[in-house]
């Protein structure tokens, strides 16, 4: 967007001049006059006004949106869950059938549920049927236990390394071992499940899908984004840390679509921290950040389903606490879940970003997705659209709906933390109403801010939030 200043201009009376030893000088002066708004309209700069000390000039922000074609879609069950073998390890596997626990789980349907992570790898599959057995070699529990999680750091955990040709190998081994078995013959599999695609997991990950490429449904891997032991809250504000994934993102597509191209990519493991997480931190609103972030990257550049660890475990980067309460990032999955559908559209903006200086690239503050609005969503018509927002600056920002969204009625989810402790709160707020179960069987209503057609969206300094823009008829988002 560009800002242009208007500048009136002085009209002289008709019947009022300067006496003839002062033109010169006025055609002086309005020769300087006219060479000074010339000067400042070419650069669109506008005159410097006096503020008071810290307050920053704010920006009008035009917003569009693609609604002919979406430029991605992704699964139905983007947005997935894991479950960690330490429910069972730690006696906690009797809790799942808690009323709470239950009611929690299926307010995040549909999605996949990964049994899976760190302590997999030491799991035992006992199996007392096990056709392997009778051509004497290892059967399926084998490769399962063996080969569960990020395969990269096997010499880490186990003491032997693996490469990429062999690993891929055993993945047909198990495969041709599952395919007679009744109960596993229409099964699909995924993997290698790497971790972050350094230059030696990258070379694991190009001889896997040289041999295996094909074997696979989804290729997986995994991504943590800060270590939990030096984790501090402003970490998750930043955006260079925000952008990592987007890198990630494309190392893995390379090597995919250099041997199958299309294939669908799984983001199979996400943490905001390692080592469980930092109390006070990870499982407090500020983590939100990076939460929703990640969802809008990945659908955006084509990963077809994340899986976020964990729904339920020990440790801080869990969506439920050990008591059964919902944390804020569940709240924020719960809204992504009844309000996001799996079109993704292109969003336009104007003004978002200064001019970038040589050798620096401007990182946004003010990050903007738009998808079609889910379609089981039945307070929704098909074809509206649902934008969600994050605003990292310490400012509000405006935003004016144009194009194909001008005018239109807009319904806000707002959510902000709740209580003193800020950025570190474990209690989120709606629309200013705190999100709280009513009882053990039943979820609060998420009730939305109607918002007058034409209305500027003002988005508060370091928040996040929802806006469904009703009635827009897109054409992306009529069918499924």
């Amino acid at each position: 967007m560009r800002v242009l200043c208007a500048f009136p201009e002085a009209m002289p009376s008709s019947n009022s001049r300067p006496p003839s030893c002062l033109a010169p000088v006025a055609l002086y002066l309005a020769l300087l006059l006219h060479l000074s708004l010339s000067s400042q309209a070419g650069d669109r700069r506008p005159l410097p006004v006096d503020r008071a000390p810290g307050l920053k000039e704010k920006t009008l922000i035009l917003l569009d949106v693609s609604t002919k074609n979406p430029v991605r879609t992704v699964n139905e069950n983007f947005l997935s869950l894991q479950l960690d073998p330490s429910i069972i390890h730690d006696g906690w596997l009797d809790f799942l059938s808690s009323k709470r626990l239950v009611t929690l789980a299926r307010g995040l349907s549909p999605a996949f549920l990964r049994f899976g992570g760190k302590r997999t790898d030491f799991l035992h599959f006992q199996n007392l049927r096990n056709p392997a057995k009778s051509r004497g070699g290892p059967g399926p529990d084998y490769y399962l236990k063996n080969y569960e999680d990020e395969p990269n750091n096997y010499r880490t955990m186990h003491g032997r390394a693996v490469n990429g040709s062999q690993l891929g190998k055993d993945y047909i081994q198990l495969k041709s071992l599952l395919q007679p078995i009744r109960i596993y013959s229409r099964a699909n599999l995924y993997g290698p499940n790497i971790g972050r695609p350094r230059k030696n997991v990258i070379a694991l990950l190009d001889g896997f899908m040289k041999v295996a490429g094909s074997t696979v449904d989804a290729v997986t891997w995994q991504h943590c984004y800060i270590d939990g032991r030096v984790v501090k809250v402003m970490d998750f504000l930043k955006t260079r840390l925000l952008d990592t994934l987007s890198d990630q993102i494309r190392k893995i597509q390379k090597v995919v679509n250099t041997y199958t191209p299309g294939k669908k990519i799984w983001l199979e493991g996400v943490v905001t921290t390692s080592a469980g997480g930092t109390n006070n931190l990870s499982d407090s609103y500020a983590a939100g950040f990076l939460w929703l972030n990640t969802l809008g990257m990945l659908a955006n550049q084509g990963i077809d389903v994340v899986i976020r660890h964990s729904f339920f475990d020990h440790g801080y980067n869990h969506l439920v606490d050990q008591n059964f309460n919902p944390l804020p990032d569940y709240w924020l999955s719960l809204l992504y879940k009844r309000l996001i559908g799996p079109k993704v559209l292109a969003v336009h903006v104007a003004g978002l970003q200064r001019k970038p200086r040589p050798g620096r690239v401007i990182r946004d503050k003010l990050r903007i997705y738009a998808h079609c609005t889910n379609h089981h969503n039945h307070n929704y018509v098909r074809g509206s659209i649902t934008l969600f927002i994050i605003n990292l600056h310490r400012s509000r920002k405006k935003i004016k709906l144009a194009g194909t969204l001008r005018d239109k009625l807009v319904h806000q989810y707002l959510l902000q933390p709740y209580g003193q402790e800020g950025l570190k709160s474990k209690s989120v707020q709606l629309n200013g109403q705190p999100l709280v179960m009513v009882d053990d069987g039943t979820l609060p209503e998420l009730k939305p801010r109607p918002l007058r057609a034409g209305r500027t969206l003002v988005i508060p300094p370091v928040t996040m939030g929802f806006y469904v823009v009703k009635n827009v008829n897109a054409l992306a988002c009529r069918y499924r």
